[in-house]
């Protein structure tokens, strides 16, 4: 009989073993794929290795989860610190965003016609509420409000939080217009790019404190993992098993049955589990499956649904140089999905294994709304049809990429699914818009006695960190 049965080795799923294995729980880590990693894993195909989806990593400056991971469990991480951390290149200008948020400023500042005064009170706004927010990531206990000394931590800071509270249930469109920059197409570009990465949707319809939150993902922590985000996945299944877990990879599991006298047994293929709790980094759909009908499964179901899928192209290309991160868009006053927008990460020099010497891999992704996907018509023709917009995006805007292909591997979300695991290959968890509901599910509770959900689907929310932070919240509420 396990402690804990965690079905999932995405970061959710490795946060929360990590965390209960450290805990003394006797924990099985159960992956359907043979590599950890979930939508942040690097895979291997023809003898090169790609990242999954093309994203930004952070979490890792001093004090940042990933970081206390690496120092604590002694990991071989190797890091490379991006600078810029990712340049935005459109038909009307290029914007590198640099480690240095001044010199984004600036730049911004010396473009023509810039409204200055409204860039400065936007830039001011958005890092007060970085800094609101962002320090209560490092720390789970933060977001529990378990303790005395939290809620007095809290307590001194409520003044910070006075500057978020104002735009709680507000898009981030409603900032741009309150600062005079709803049409200052460069800032409303950036915050377009950055939005549709990070909380899934474009910032006229995101909410504003989650937008204005993640925009900080450049300025806090974000660096490149040589050899692929795969490696830290990788040594964190180790540190597991260091602390007494068990990591069970290319385990698929088939159902979850609950038993009458409480606790579960989990069909898997390489036979059955019995746990008194299970943690699920699956989508709530999927839990669905298992569990039958459950409150508030459904409403989460059709949340991640009214979301992405992700059509995608994996390239090896000739040449040298650090890894670097392109946010590229061809039609400015077009949606930035289904190939008018694509993010693409390029390996670097250092990125030893991914492919032979002089070559670098590349992944590019764009989001195609998994409606689409599921309309009455071809759905093959819908993915072609965003394949050929986002060569031509790769044309205008990343000619440089196609000149020194030597290989590609075009991608529909069902091989997303394949090399994921994620059904129908849904990425990026619920899209943040506008609204109050984003705070439901503030503090974890299980969906029912004794199974908790993890990933990207419930709070706090998307990234890879947040993930994995989310992961650890479970865990230490399950310890206690």
């Amino acid at each position: 009989m396990y402690d804990a049965v965690v079905i999932g080795a995405g970061f959710g799923g490795l946060g929360a073993a990590l965390e209960l294995a450290r805990a003394g729980a006797k924990v099985a880590l159960c992956e359907a794929l043979n590599y950890p990693g979930g939508c942040a894993s690097t895979f291997s195909r023809q003898g090169f290795r790609f990242e999954a989806g093309a994203t930004l990593f952070t979490g890792f400056a001093p004090g940042q989860l990933f970081e206390r991971w690496i120092a604590r469990e002694a990991l071989e991480v190797p890091l490379d610190w991006l600078d810029p951390v990712v340049e935005l290149r459109t038909g009307d200008f290029t914007l590198p965003v640099w480690r240095d948020r001044e010199r984004v400023l600036a730049q911004l500042e010396a473009m023509p016609d810039a409204p200055k005064e409204g860039l400065r009170r936007f830039f001011a706004l958005q890092r007060a509420v970085g800094d609101a927010l962002w320090p209560v990531m490092d720390e789970p206990e933060r977001l529990e409000l378990a303790s005395l000394p939290s809620l007095g931590w809290h307590a001194l800071r409520s003044p910070r939080y006075l500057k978020v509270a104002r735009w709680v249930g507000r898009p981030l469109g409603a900032v741009l217009e309150h600062c005079g920059l709803s049409r200052f197409t460069p800032l409303r570009a950036l915050a377009d790019a950055l939005c549709q990465i990070t909380v899934q949707c474009p910032a006229a319809e995101a909410e504003a404190p989650f937008a204005l939150s993640a925009m900080e993902y450049c300025w806090r922590g974000a660096a490149h993992v040589r050899g692929g985000v795969g490696v830290l996945a990788q040594a964190l299944t180790r540190a597991i098993a260091a602390h007494g877990g068990e990591v069970l990879l290319a385990n698929r599991v088939k159902s979850v049955e609950r038993r009458a006298g409480g606790g579960f047994v989990v069909h898997a293929r390489r036979g059955s589990l019995e746990a008194r709790r299970v943690v699920a980094n699956v989508l709530p759909g999927v839990a669905q499956r298992w569990l039958g009908p459950v409150a508030g499964l459904p409403a989460l179901d059709r949340a991640v649904q009214d979301g992405w899928g992700a059509v995608m192209r994996y390239l090896v290309v000739r040449g040298e140089g650090p890894a670097h991160h392109l946010e590229l868009v061809d039609d400015l006053q077009a949606p930035f999905i289904e190939g008018n927008h694509a993010f693409a990460s390029v390996s670097g020099e250092h990125d030893v294994g991914r492919a032979p010497d002089g070559c670098r891999t590349v992944t590019v992704s764009t989001h195609v709304p998994l409606a689409a996907l599921r309309a009455p018509h071809d759905a093959k023709a819908t993915v072609d049809a965003v394949q050929a917009r986002l060569e031509r995006t790769l044309q205008r805007r990343a000619p440089e990429l196609l000149e020194r292909e030597v290989r590609r591997l075009t991608a529909s979300p069902r091989t997303f699914e394949r090399f994921t695991g994620r059904p129908e290959g849904a990425v990026g968890g619920v899209p943040r818009r506008a609204g109050l509901h984003n705070y439901q599910g503030l503090f974890p509770s299980p969906v029912v006695d004794g199974f908790w959900l993890v990933g990207d689907s419930v709070f706090p929310g998307q990234s890879t960190l947040s993930t994995a932070l989310g992961g650890v919240r479970v865990a230490r509420r399950i310890a206690r």
